[in-house]
Parts: C-alpha cells; structure tokens; sequence
C-alpha cells in the first residue's frame, strides 16, 4: 500500500499542475501529463464540456431499452460474460469492478465488490449508461474507443472532476473482421492504484479476441501462428481463418503484426500468396507430426505454425489426389465427397519445378496492375494456369472472361471484344451487346492465343490498356474499365514483332510478367497430375486408382496435345470402367500410347476408330462410355468380341455400355 501512495503521490502534484494550466489559464500543459490524456481533453473542450460540466438528468436507458441493446449484443456478452468473471476473480475485494461495454461506449454488463458498485451508481457507472467521451469526457472506456487502443485513465486525468477518485483501465475489443466491437474495463478507486491492472485488461480482450475468431470461424481452418513456438496457444498468437480451398477469409490484428502486413493484403487472398508456402503441404507436414508445430519463412521472417479447426479430410487436402497404384480395387461405390474446389495457384501446384518457378513468379503479382503473359504449347494449360491465377488474388469473386483470339473470325473479333450499340451492323441486335472488355470489369481479361489477334485490333486494344476505357461499335461514348489482364500465347511474340507481325507498342505493354508452362513431356509431376485429374473426373463415382504399368505407359509417352490429350485420355478410360471397377489397367488407355511412346509434338498414332471426333466430347462419362463402344463396334463390323479386345473390356462390359444389357 505503501508503494501505491508513492505513486500517488509523484502523480498528483504534476497533474494539479496540468489542471490548472489546462482548465484555468487555457494553455497545454505539455510534458506534464501523457499525450493520449492531452488528445483526449482537446476532444472534450470540442465536444462543449467543462471540468465541472452538469450531467443530464435522463442518462441510463431503460429496463426495455437495455435488454434490447442487451440482446443485439448477445454474442459478444456470451463469449465475454466467462472472462469477466474470471477477471473479477484475481481483483476481488479489492474496491474494484469489471465492465463490458459496446462499440458505443454503451455498459452492457457489470460485476465488482458490492461497496465500489453503490459508489459506481452515483455517477452512472452501471449497465444502461453512456460512458462515451462526448458524454463523460475522459474515461478509459470512451477514450479507448476513440484512440482504438488499452488506456489507462488516473484519478485527475479524467476531464470531469467528480470522475476523478477513479482509476479505470480499458482494452478495446476487434472483432473477427478487425471491426471495434466493444471494450472490457476494470476500474476501481484511485487511492488503490495496481500496477498491473492494464496489463490484465489487455491479456482479457486478447483471450476474448481469440474466442471470438474461433468461434466465428469453427466451420474453417484456423492457422495459428507466432514468431516463438512457446506463444502458440497464447491470446498472443496470430490467427488466420482459410477456406477448404485455401482463401484467407479473417486474420487478427496480432497476426498482421506477425506478418508485418496489412489486412487488406490477406483477406481474400489466397493461403500461398499470404503465408508463402502450400496449404496442402502443410496440411500433410501436421498429420505426420501432430503434436508439434512447422516452421517456416514468409517474408523474410521465421514463423512457427499449427493448423487447427475443421481441418479437411486426407482425401480431400494435400495428397487428395495420390494415386495408390497397383492397389487392390476396392467395392464400387459412389462418393458423398464434394468434387475438388475451384482452381488456385495452391490446387495447380503438383511438384514440377518449372511450374512451381511459374508459380512462384505469378504470386507476386497478384493484386498488380502487371498484366501476365503466359507461354507455352498449345495443350500446356495456359487457359487453366490463368484462371488459377485469377481465383488466387483479390479480384477472385469478379468475372473471369476469356477470349481465344484464334478462333474467332476476324470479322467478328472486334465486337467480341470490344461490344457493340444496337444497330451497329447488319444482323446486330437491337439492344446491343457488350464486349469480353466491358464483361471483364472488377474481374480479369484472359484473350488466348493473342498473337493471333489481327493488327487493327491490337491497336484498339493498346488504346484501352492506356486509357482503361472502351468504346463499343457504333458508339462515341467510352465506357470505364477496370480490368486484370492476362494473355497467353504459343508463339514468340519478341520474334512476331520483330518480323511485323505484332505491334511492338503492345508487346511492350502486354509483356510486364512473362511465365512458361512446361509442355507435359518435360514434367516431373505426371503422375499427381493424373491423379489430380482422375480425382476431378471421377468424383461422383468413387475413388479411382491406375496400376503401376498403366502409370509406366503414361510417363513414357510424348504427350503432343500436352494436359489437353491427357485429360482426354483419363475420360476414355474411366468412361470404358464397368460399374464395379475402379481400377484403370493398360487395356483401358488408347492405343496410341503404347504405338508412339517417342511421338513428336503435333504427330499422333491414333487408331481410327479413336481419332474421328466424339458426338458430344463433353457429356457425361456414360454417354462417352457408349459413343466408343459403338465406334469400336463399327469399326470391327459388328464382332463384338474384336470391338471389346480393341477397347481392352469384356464383353459383358461391353454390351452394357451399348445399354444391351
């Protein structure tokens, strides 16, 4: 007690001064007192008060009125009511109480010693009443929530005087969202000023922070993180909640201190872009260590991690897609696992370096006005790397529109791309139409096989890229766009323009970030991505698994339409699966594997009854499961036993994906 008057004492003599300088001659005393108080006292001079201001006889709501405001804020008093009592319990007689009160400065709830709560009445420290500055001038809960950070407020440093045998010490309290939800205070009499009663409001709405994001997040992964391992499971530990496909949808405010960001560069933002690494990675790294923790570097900076909440099954993250092969099939059955979620740099990733350097490259510009020029091989992937790209970054939940600049006659490329009013041409519509440009507003452009696109249009297109506007055929009106653009191209558009053939204004300005995709013969990763895409076609039947020689036979051959030939491949022969097979042998996959293992790009050994195109190359596995059978039947004339060698089933099968059976 002894100390406390000392404190006490070193306090008064300077912050009588401050008062009189203050309030009496009008000047600022500073140095005399904390900056924060100083703030705090200019804002109630604006807000009309005085030091001796007169309270208004009506201030406390009404029973009904309190029980409304009560159980608008029902959630946050479930969640605080526990920690509340639990902090009364360390301060307990010690002329003290414990106050919640709402974003408003509003005192929902209280709970203290029964002497200090009858003194607190008088002066309406109680549920009901408005402890916000412009009504009580300085005081911990108010000026809290006015500075959005812990206060400490000393017996004189409360503007109004009659506040001044207080000592009140308050902690803001976020949300999940990082929105002002409300502030925990415990106040007491001044004469028993403790040392460490700021310090134990902060750790309260620390704990009720971490509460709260769990609880508002039980439904997603929760990443918990800190730059010392010994920090994990503290109210000081950061977190972030991710989706199941690896969007970050809430990170806290001490995980934006951890990562030395800011929350507009993580939420929505993909797991990769925000934590550097893989979420799947990391996911398998936790089941093979679960009692511990994984190190790792973003930014520089050396994180310790443990995942928790709703972490996803094993079938459905990190080796979702790992083909056992050579296992025994197991019974047919129909899978109630949802297909794999939607395209992200994360799900694309399956080990091949060049792919994860294509990667690496890209994640540092999303959220850039860079556009991306994507290289490769007609097959490679471009079309699906982009759309990745684009659910990655912060414009996922916009359109993504995509225009393959070769396949579309010139004469109708231009109001493709750039719309038109109505009447504009003949056989135009009445009401017009808008072009890929003004469709892609808020999301992102993807135009394919740009250099192809004619020379006219370039220009067009540059004129739009500098001015961000657009103007439809047949109109002088220029409509506003904010677009991400992404290109793709097989040829070499330095070469192109070099000969002529492509404006080098535009090359320039298309060319800010180029990455190559790999063609499929030079990756590493054949095998998870047939998986990957066995999983994704599979995922209404069952689980499929490929032998050993089977995967042998994929990995040798050339692969000329590159992930384009292979996602055709993995169709057939799961489509040729009868209804109680889920293993894929080598005499379910085309012959043309096992005839050209060396083939060259663009040169395929097709068989004929394999080559011609399907009727509907896009419908159900069933219905492309008969177009076969009746091709190979066809091309056997009608020798049902040829026709089921030729597409390496029984006859049985075969008769029943004829529907013969």
């Amino acid at each position: 007690m002894g100390q406390i008057q000392v404190v006490a004492g070193l306090h008064g003599p300077r912050l009588r001064e401050a008062r009189q300088a203050f309030f009496e001659r009008g000047e600022l005393p500073e140095g005399l007192i904390d900056p924060l108080i100083l703030r705090s006292w200019e804002r109630c001079r604006r807000f009309g008060l005085t030091e001796n201001f007169a309270l208004p006889g009506v201030e406390s709501l009404d029973r009904v009125a309190l029980k409304t405001e009560q159980l608008r804020n029902r959630y946050l008093l479930q969640q605080l009511r526990p920690i509340m009592e639990h902090v009364y319990e360390q301060i307990r007689d010690s002329g003290s109480m414990v106050i919640l009160a709402d974003a408003n400065g509003l005192l929902l709830d209280t709970v203290g010693d029964p002497d200090f709560v009858d003194r607190a009445d008088r002066i309406a420290l109680a549920p009901g009443a408005s402890w916000d500055e412009n009504q009580r001038g300085t005081n911990a809960i108010g000026t809290a929530l006015s500075e959005e950070r812990p206060v400490e407020v000393l017996g004189a440093e409360h503007f109004l005087e009659h506040n001044g045998f207080l000592t009140c010490c308050a902690s803001p309290i976020f949300g999940p969202d990082g929105t002002l939800i409300g502030v925990l205070d415990i106040s007491g009499d001044y004469r028993a000023t403790q040392r460490h009663t700021l310090g134990l409001a902060r750790l309260s709405t620390a704990l009720a922070e971490k509460r709260l994001f769990e609880s508002a997040h039980a439904s997603d992964i929760i990443v918990c993180f800190h730059a010392r391992p010994d920090y994990l499971g503290s109210p000081k530990e950061g977190l972030a909640a991710v989706t199941a496909d690896g969007q970050v949808k809430a990170i806290n405010y001490n995980g934006l201190e951890i990562l030395g960001i800011r929350r507009v560069d993580a939420v929505r933002r993909d797991f990769s872009m925000v934590f550097e690494h893989n979420l799947s990675t990391l996911i398998d790294r936790q089941r093979q260590n679960p009692q511990g923790h994984t190190t790792i570097t973003v930014n520089g900076r050396t994180i310790n991690l443990v995942l928790r909440g709703n972490l996803p099954a094993p079938s459905a993250a990190g080796r979702v897609y790992d083909v056992e092969a050579g296992s025994r099939p197991a019974p047919a059955r129909r899978s109630e696992a949802p297909c794999p979620q939607r395209l992200t740099l994360d799900t694309i990733n399956t080990g091949d370096p060049r792919l994860q350097l294509a990667i690496d490259r890209s994640r540092r510009m999303l959220g850039r006005d860079i556009p991306i020029m994507i290289q490769g091989e007609s097959g490679a992937g471009k079309e699906m790397f982009a759309k990745a790209f684009h659910n990655s970054g912060p414009r996922a939940d916009g359109p993504f529109v995509a225009l393959n600049c070769a396949s579309i006659p010139e004469s109708l490329i231009e109001s493709e791309l750039f719309g038109y009013q109505g009447g504009a041409f003949t056989g135009a519509r009445k009401e017009g139409a808008p072009g890929k440009i003004q469709q892609a507003h808020g999301g992102t452009l993807f135009l394919d096989e740009i250099g192809d696109m004619p020379m006219s249009m370039q220009a067009r297109l540059l004129r739009v890229l500098q001015e961000r506007a657009v103007t439809p055929l047949g109109s002088t009106r220029e409509i506003q766009v904010d677009i991400s653009l992404v290109c793709a191209t097989h040829r070499k558009l330095r070469e192109e323009a070099a000969r002529g053939n492509f404006r080098e204004d535009l090359y320039y300005r298309l060319n800010g970030m180029s990455v190559t995709l790999p063609p499929l013969r030079e990756r590493s990763d054949i095998r998870q991505l047939v998986a990957k895409l066995a999983t994704s076609e599979s995922c209404e039947r069952g689980p499929v698994r490929f032998t050993e020689g089977a995967l042998q036979v994929i990995e040798r051959y050339a692969w000329p339409g590159n992930i384009r030939q292979l996602f055709n491949v993995i169709r057939v022969a799961i489509a040729l699966l009868d209804d109680d097979e889920t293993t894929v042998h080598e005499s379910h996959l085309p012959e043309e594997l096992f005839e050209a293992p060396l083939a060259l790009p663009g040169i395929g050994n097709e068989p004929q009854w394999a080559a011609a195109p399907l009727e509907n190359p896009v419908g159900s596995l069933e219905e492309i499961g008969r177009q076969l059978a009746q091709r190979a039947l066809d091309q056997s004339n009608g020798n049902v036993s040829a026709a089921a060698r030729q597409l390496g089933i029984s006859r049985n099968t075969l008769y029943r994906k004829l529907g013969r059976l």
